[in-house]
């Protein structure tokens, strides 16, 4: 499996996440690695907010958006950066 695929196979869920780290692990792709950072950070992000009443709800809507704008990019072959918080995500996660 190519890194584009790994990186398309991350975004299908948090399954498909889990997939793509395994796979990943074995044969290391940096495109694959770069977006399995970005929805590790997403996944994160969205659960620890969803807890906050209110505004819960409207950072799911803005995690949904950048998760869309992540698979765009990754469908594209380009390493899209998720907006104000993507490179906090390559530097907390780059051990994966």
């Amino acid at each position: 499996m190519d890194g584009k695929t790994k990186a398309i196979v991350a975004h299908i869920t948090l399954i498909g996440w889990i997939i793509a780290l395994v796979i990943n692990s074995s044969e290391k792709d940096e495109f694959a690695s770069y977006y399995i950072r970005q929805l590790l950070g997403l996944y994160l992000l969205g659960l620890v907010l969803s807890f906050i009443p209110v505004l819960g709800w409207i950072v799911s809507i803005v995690v949904f958006v950048f998760w869309i704008m992540s698979l765009i990019g990754a469908i594209q072959g380009e390493k899209k950066e998720t907006p104000l918080v993507g490179k906090y995500f390559q530097d907390w996660f780059k051990g994966l």
